[in-house]
């Protein structure tokens, strides 16, 4: 009996051997957002030490830090009332020694409706609670990016989780060139979560996202280790996908509750 060839989606060659860091903007402080930026500066450190030219990242995120964060999220008592972006950005720069930025507003587009210069990236990693969020990230990605520039956006990354599932969906903004190949089926185009799952997202908006006043009131919309299980694995997907240059899954589904995890195919 015949069988199909394995779906599979190749890497942008940019990715794998670039003039400059790969620009990243990290969208998101939070539970998530916190753990994506330290997987980010390991990922960071070891593409550097095997010859590539590394990451570049911008965290946004308008949020203050309260006592609320300490604990689940990567944040010290002696940073509160500091904006979370700030607090995290100083911190990885001193540890590591690059030059990451932080934005203390919301990810926004300009009045033309396009990406400002300072929102420009090549990769979009979403850690937001907010539905909306979503969809506003999606319709600049799909209608304000400007074409032929070296940042150009080509992946969307996006984190979502309620108390103990969570997923995380890769993304591209436009179609990714594909080598011929003779043992896989190449596919261009990975689509937004906003298209495959937006009913679902819309239904999941009508939950509590109103601010937690304690750590007990947090852990009761999500659970302690929710957010760094997603971070790991997530970040493993986009590790991949530099040092493999190539991946068969595009996501996972993940239910900490029962250990399960279920990937997405491409």
């Amino acid at each position: 009996m015949k069988t199909g060839k394995t779906k599979m989606h190749f890497t942008d060659p940019y990715l794998i051997s670039p003039t400059n860091p790969i620009a990243v903007n990290l969208i998101g402080a939070g539970g998530t957002g916190s753990k994506v930026l330290t997987a980010l500066m390991e990922m960071n450190h070891s593409l550097t030490a095997l010859g590539h030219a590394g990451l570049s990242v911008r965290l946004w995120d308008d949020d203050i830090i309260t006592n609320a964060n300490l604990g689940r999220q990567r944040f010290a008592q002696s940073e509160i009332g500091l904006y979370k972006s700030v607090a995290l950005i100083n911190r990885a720069n001193r540890f590591t020694g690059t030059n990451w930025k932080a934005e203390t507003v919301k990810f926004h587009r300009d009045s033309f409706g396009k990406l400002p210069d300072n929102a420009k990236a090549t990769i979009y990693i979403t850690c937001t609670d907010s539905v909306k969020s979503r969809f506003d990230i999606a319709e600049i990605l799909k209608y304000g990016n400007q074409r032929h520039h070296r940042d150009d956006p080509k992946y969307w990354m996006d984190f979502g989780n309620s108390q103990y599932t969570g997923q995380v969906i890769l993304s591209t903004v436009e179609e990714i060139p594909q080598p011929k190949s003779e043992k896989f089926e190449t596919v261009a185009s990975l689509p937004f979560v906003t298209e495959e799952f937006g009913e679902l997202l819309n239904q999941s908006e009508q939950q509590d996202n109103t601010p937690s006043c304690s750590l007990a009131e947090a852990l009761e919309k999500q659970d302690l280790y929710i957010n760094s299980a997603l971070a790991q694995m997530g970040c493993s997907l986009l590790w991949n996908l530099f040092r493999e240059g190539m991946t068969a899954n595009r996501g996972f589904f993940l239910n900490l509750k029962d250990f399960r995890a279920q990937s997405i195919p491409i």
